[in-house]
């Protein structure tokens, strides 16, 4: 166990906070929850940051870590979808995205295969955050960069799925 697997697991503990902060009775409960998903966030870049520079990344973290992600990206949306903040399709279309990813991860996990993260779904990623942190504030703008992040989202997909069939052509 190192310092990024660490944060990669306080990061899954985020996830249940969340989801209690969400629908609690507190005020600013939507902005406080916000907070937390940029927490989180942050602790993501924080661990692949530092798993890199000081050589502690290990098979386990990069399987855990997206893994993390998809969870709390996934329990935000569904969140906000309940609520009736963002329409279901966003929460349907990013679910099945990622469930195909989380399945797909296992079986080429035990195959010994990793699809590393790439430019495309870190910029999915970010543009998640960004327009999940803004609907906080502008809610139509921010239903538009949601809209726009979905689509990146699927193109990033699509960019993992040939990354795949390029290296199971080549091999």
């Amino acid at each position: 166990m190192n310092l990024p697997n660490i944060l990669t697991l306080f990061r899954m503990f985020l996830v249940p906070t969340f989801i209690l902060v969400f629908f609690s009775d507190i005020n600013n409960n939507i902005f406080y929850s916000i907070l937390i998903f940029l927490l989180a966030g942050f602790t993501d870049v924080l661990d692949g940051y530092i798993a890199r520079k000081h050589n502690l990344v290990t098979k386990w973290g990069i399987v855990l870590d997206p893994f993390a992600d998809k969870l709390m990206l996934l329990t935000v949306l569904g969140c906000l979808a309940i609520d009736h903040i963002i329409p279901f399709w966003i929460l349907i279309i990013v679910a099945i995205k990622e469930l195909a990813m989380i399945i797909a991860g296992a079986i080429l996990y035990n195959k010994d295969f990793i699809i590393p993260s790439d430019k495309f779904g870190k910029i999915a990623t970010c543009m998640f955050y960004f327009s999940i942190f803004i609907l906080n504030f502008h809610v139509k703008l921010g239903g538009y960069l949601l809209d726009a992040a979905v689509i990146s989202a699927v193109v990033a997909f699509i960019n993992y799925l040939t990354f795949y069939l390029r290296q199971k052509k080549n091999k």
